[in-house]
């Protein structure tokens, strides 16, 4: 990205904007949605600048779906989440509000829908993020992944 049209999260990988971490490797940084849907609510992106899906190869998309799948069984057994929701939005008329490629994994309890409609987003302070993600770090630690 250019200095002009800075990415956040581009800023919060170069550690210039803080996030509540809950995994980091050489390839992905996971952290917690400061404005999550449901507790547990987190963000899983690539360090490598990608406005969408479109602009990566195969393999890296089945690499970040893979860091997906094994955080999101660490966060719902973390936060005993009954389901969870994996999602990803590849540009403005699919809502994607960051032009960086991340996917969503929202922990789901039996007492989050009962209209059947999103938990409204709320936003959370650190302390509380920080609570839910040593829960979460815990529990990748306990499945043999490696936290920082």
């Amino acid at each position: 990205m250019n200095s002009n049209n800075k990415c956040i999260f581009c800023s919060i990988i170069n550690n210039e904007l803080k996030a509540v971490k809950i995994y980091e490797d050489s390839s992905y940084l996971a952290f917690m949605d400061k404005y999550p849907i449901n507790t547990g609510h987190a963000l899983v992106l690539p360090r490598k600048h990608h406005p969408d899906i479109f602009t990566m190869d195969d393999l890296e998309i089945g690499k970040l779906f893979s860091t997906v799948s094994f955080l999101a069984k660490g966060i719902a057994k973390a936060l005993d989440a009954k389901g969870l929701n994996i999602g990803q939005n590849n540009g403005r008329a699919a809502n994607q509000i960051v032009p960086h490629v991340h996917v969503h994994i929202i922990p789901r309890y039996n007492y989050d829908s009962p209209n059947g409609r999103w938990p409204s987003r709320t936003l959370i302070s650190d302390e509380e993020l920080d609570k839910i993600a040593h829960k979460i770090k815990a529990s990748l630690s306990l499945s043999g992944i490696k936290v920082n």
